[in-house]
């Protein structure tokens, strides 16, 4: 599904979907996630395709989802049908049976941040950065599945850090912290991007399929089970704090945050 906000190319032995709402720095709407969604389903059923590459024009990769889209939560049960429907987006995303790559320029945030982490690879620009930021911005919460994937990742004190903080992470922090699997300047990353992924689409299939399959299923033996954790999430969705965060975003104005 190619739409006016996501574009789905394949050339040979590689994939790509392309988010393009420049304009708005590629905040996520859903039919840029349903386009990612798509597009995995297209990989999974073309046995040509070796590589899928995730990338956005513009200076940014994804600036998360679109806050406008949660302007009509009223309750904690609004939260958890979101978290529910993201979890299912990225869950996709995580379980495409060919390697996945992140082409990433400029900031991944929020929901563009759990886009990028979920690929099995990252090559990034100098001007990237990642991070979720909000603790400082909607005053909501990850789902129990996006909080064990950046654990996986980076381990439970720097996860604790980011979220903490609300900060984002230059390139090079992303990198010392294992996040970044190459470093091209932005005229080079598309060679870059095509130059690893045809290395892994030349190698044998069925090996590299056995190793993101495996690593996948010893991941998922570390997750809670979703219903877990939606009395947390159902907390925070329902509070006075995301309502005042979601307003302050929109008027562009710092939050107020109370802890209500």
């Amino acid at each position: 599904m190619s739409t006016s906000e996501a574009r789905f190319d394949a050339a040979g032995p590689l994939a790509f979907l392309t988010f393009s709402r420049p304009q708005a720095r590629n905040a996520l709407t859903w039919s840029m996630y349903d386009a990612l969604v798509d597009a995995c389903d297209r990989v999974d059923a073309d046995d040509t395709v070796r590589v899928f590459v995730v990338r956005a024009d513009g200076d940014a990769f994804a600036a998360g989802t679109d806050i406008r889209q949660f302007t009509g939560f009223a309750t904690g049960e609004d939260g958890i049908a979101y978290e529910r429907r993201l979890d299912a987006v990225i869950d996709r995303l995580e379980r495409v049976s060919v390697p996945t790559i992140a082409q990433v320029h400029g900031v991944a945030a929020g929901g563009g941040c759990a886009i990028a982490l979920t690929c099995d690879l990252r090559v990034c620009t100098p001007a990237a950065t990642f991070g979720v930021p909000i603790a400082r911005t909607l005053g909501n919460c990850l789902s129990a599945a996006n909080l064990a994937r950046l654990v996986d990742l980076i381990g439970p004190a720097r996860t604790k850090d980011l979220l903490f903080t609300g900060r984002l992470i230059d390139v090079a922090e992303a990198a010392s912290l294992g996040l970044v699997t190459r470093i091209a300047e932005p005229d080079a990353i598309d060679a870059a991007v095509r130059d690893l992924a045809g290395t892994i689409a030349s190698n044998a299939p069925l090996t590299i399929h056995a190793t993101k399959e495996v690593v996948r299923r010893i991941a998922r033996r570390r997750r809670l089970d979703p219903p877990d954790a939606d009395d947390i999430i159902a907390a925070c969705y329902a509070s006075q704090d995301f309502r005042e965060g979601v307003a302050a975003f929109l008027e562009k104005r710092r939050p107020r945050f109370t802890g209500r």
